[in-house]
C-alpha cells in the first residue's frame, strides 16, 4: 500500500501549518484556549474556509477527501498548532450523519463544513469508563417523538453546540449493545441544561442534563436500538484524529527539546553534548516514529469492512500514542529543566494537551485491553 500524501495533502498542510503559524500562535493560542469561549469563532470559520472540515469527508457527501489519510493529516496540523477548535465535534458527528442519517438529516453536513454549525457527540457519562455499551440515559417514545433523561459529561464544546448527538437507551440494560439509540438534539431544546467550564488543557466542555427533552421522529438515527455499531464507527474516526494530534503535538516537542540541548549550555558546552541526554533524545525521536508507524497503520485500516483488524488497528495506535505520548511529555520536561514547567514556555502546553489525550475516547491501559480481547475473538 502507498502511504505517500497526494499532492493535494500536501497542499492542504502546507496551507493549514501556514495558517495555524500565522494566527495560532502560542501566545495568541493561549488566549484563545483559556478564555471564556474557549476558542475562536472567527478563527474556526477560516479553518472551515480553507479546508480543515471538508477534508474529513468524502466527496460524494459534499466534501473533498475523507479518507483516513486526510483525517490524519489534518489533525497532525492541528497538534502541531495545539489548535482548540470544535473540529473533532465536526468529524465525529458528521460521519455519524453519513453513517446513518436520513437526505433530511444529512443537510445538516453542509453547515458543519462550513463552519457555522458546532456539532458535539454527547456520549459519556459518570461511570461509564470508556465503555460504548454504558448508556443510562434514557429514551422513552411518546407518540410520534421521543423524551430524553439523563446526564452526559465531559462533552466537548456542549456548552455551545448547536447540535448534539444523544446516546439514549430504549430498550435493554446499560452495559447492553442492543438497545442504544441516537438522537440529533438541538444545543437550545427544551429542558436541556448545560454547564460549561474550561478545560484543564484548553478548549471547553460541558456537563449536559436533559429533564424531559422532547424530540419529535426526525431527531432519530439511524434505526431504533442500533446505534451502538454507529458509536463504535465514528469513535474509530475520532481515535484517529486524537492519535494523530497526538502525533503532531509530539513532533513539535521531540523538536523544540533538540533545539533546547543544542543551545543551553553548561560547563561551557551545550548540555547535547552529554551522551545520557544524547541517549534520552535517541530513544524519543524513536519512540515518536513509532507513534506515527501505528496511526499510519490505523489511518489505512479505518475504512476496513472487516471489524477485527480496523478495530485492532485503532486501538493498538492509541494505545502507542497514550503511552509515548506521555513518554515525551515527561522526558521534554525534564530535558528542559525547571523552565520546562512553566506557563510562559509552549513545552509546558504541549506536555497537557499529550496527556489529556490519552483520556479521550478511552486511555491506553482501555485500548490495550481492547486490543487483547479483539485478537482473541478474532
Amino acid at each position: 500500500m502507498n502511504f505517500e500524501h497526494t499532492e493535494d495533502r500536501r497542499m492542504l498542510a502546507d496551507t493549514l501549518n501556514r495558517f495555524i503559524s500565522e494566527q495560532y500562535g502560542i501566545e495568541a493560542r493561549n488566549k484563545i484556549a483559556y478564555g471564556a469561549e474557549g476558542h475562536s469563532p472567527a478563527l474556526y470559520a477560516q479553518f472551515a474556509e480553507i479546508g480543515a472540515i471538508g477534508a474529513l469527508f468524502p466527496e460524494e457527501e459534499g466534501g473533498f477527501g475523507g479518507k483516513g489519510l486526510d483525517i490524519s493529516v489534518v489533525f497532525e496540523c492541528l497538534g502541531r498548532g495545539l489548535v482548540a477548535e470544535p473540529i473533532l465535534g465536526a468529524l465525529v458527528v458528521g460521519r455519524a450523519l453519513i453513517l446513518a442519517g436520513t437526505a433530511a438529516q444529512k443537510a445538516a453536513l453542509a453547515g458543519i463544513a462550513a463552519g457555522e454549525c458546532i456539532a458535539a457527540l454527547a456520549h459519556d457519562e459518570p461511570g461509564s469508563h470508556y465503555e460504548l455499551e454504558n448508556v443510562s440515559t434514557a429514551a422513552r417514545k411518546e407518540g410520534e417523538g421521543w423524551i430524553i433523561n439523563g446526564s452526559k459529561g465531559v462533552v466537548g464544546f456542549g456548552g455551545k453546540a448547536d447540535l448534539l448527538l444523544v446516546s439514549a437507551r430504549t430498550a435493554g440494560c446499560a452495559g447492553e449493545a442492543a438497545g442504544i439509540s441516537l438522537f440529533l438534539v438541538p444545543g437550545d431544546a427544551a429542558g436541556l441544561t448545560r454547564r460549561g467550564y474550561n478545560r484543564f488543557d484548553g478548549g471547553r466542555a460541558a456537563e449536559l442534563v436533559f429533564e424531559d427533552v422532547n424530540v419529535g421522529a426526525e431527531a432519530l438515527l439511524g434505526r431504533d436500538g442500533e446505534g451502538c455499531a454507529v458509536l463504535e464507527r465514528i469513535s474509530g474516526y475520532a481515535l484517529l484524529a486524537l492519535c494523530s494530534e497526538a502525533v503532531g503535538a509530539m513532533d513539535v516537542a521531540k523538536d523544540q527539546t533538540l533545539e533546547y540541548l543544542r543551545t543551553r549550555k553548561q560547563f561551557g558546552v551545550p548540555i547535547g553534548s552529554f551522551q545520557a541526554l544524547q541517549h534520552r533524545m535517541a530513544e524519543l525521536v524513536l519512540e515518536v516514529e513509532q507513534a506515527r508507524s501505528a496511526v499510519i497503520n490505523a489511518a489505512a485500516a479505518i475504512d476496513q469492512d472487516d471489524r477485527a483488524t480496523r478495530e485492532r488497528a485503532l486501538s493498538a495506535a492509541k494505545y502507542s500514542t497514550g503511552s509515548i505520548g506521555s513518554l515525551v511529555a515527561e522526558e521534554s520536561i525534564q530535558l528542559h529543566g525547571g523552565i520546562g514547567m512553566t506557563w510562559e514556555l509552549p513545552m509546558a502546553h504541549y506536555a497537557k494537551r499529550l496527556v489529556m489525550i490519552d483520556h479521550q475516547f478511552g486511555d491506553e491501559d482501555h485500548h490495550l485491553a481492547r486490543f487483547i480481547e479483539l485478537g482473541r475473538q478474532a
